[in-house]
Order: C-alpha cells, then structure tokens, then sequence
C-alpha cells in the first residue's frame, strides 16, 4: 500500500484560515478525485516548527499501486497550484511517496 504524505509549514498569521481552508475545500478536494482511500491530518509538535510558523502533515492512502501516478497525471497539479493560487509564498510543502508495511 502506498501513502502520498505531503508535509506543510504554514505562516503563522495565515494559518487559521489555511487549516480551515484545507479541511474544508482542499482535503475534500483531494478525496472526491477518486484515486485515494483515506485520508489523515497531523500537526508536528516535535520537533518544534520554526518561529513564526506551524508545521502539518497529510497522508493519502492511495487505493492501488497506480493510483499516485493516475492522480499526478490529472489532478495533481490543479490541485496544488489551488493552494499556490490561494496562499503564494506563504507556505512551504514537502511531498513524499511512502510504502507502507502490514
């Protein structure tokens, strides 16, 4: 099983609005594509983030091996250019593919 994990530094003055807007339009978003089974969202508390700034994490279950290429190729990058569009600058993400073991 594959997880799509895409970590966020997040400015502090806009982090309100930004977790309000990512569990109520962007998460969503993500899941309503269809390549993906569940979803989880973390804040990191240690290592302590950067003064200024919050730290998140969320993690995509993919349904089956193909499923994170499928959603690259035609969603993906809408997807993340909503968040650009919306937030610019103010963020800094981090995306990994993880291989998860039973």
């Amino acid at each position: 099983m594959l997880i799509y994990s895409v970590t966020i530094m997040i400015e502090k003055d806009i982090e309100a609005d930004w977790l309000r807007w990512m569990q109520e339009v962007h998460v969503p978003d993500v899941m309503r594509t269809g390549y993906f089974s569940e979803s989880n969202f973390h804040q990191l508390l240690e290592p302590e983030p950067e003064p200024g700034t919050s730290t998140y994490n969320i993690q995509y279950t993919c349904i089956h091996e193909d499923a994170y290429q499928q959603y690259l190729q035609t969603d993906g990058n809408r997807l993340r250019q909503e968040v650009a569009d919306r937030y610019g600058n103010r963020f800094v993400a981090f995306r990994t593919l993880l291989r998860r073991f039973s």
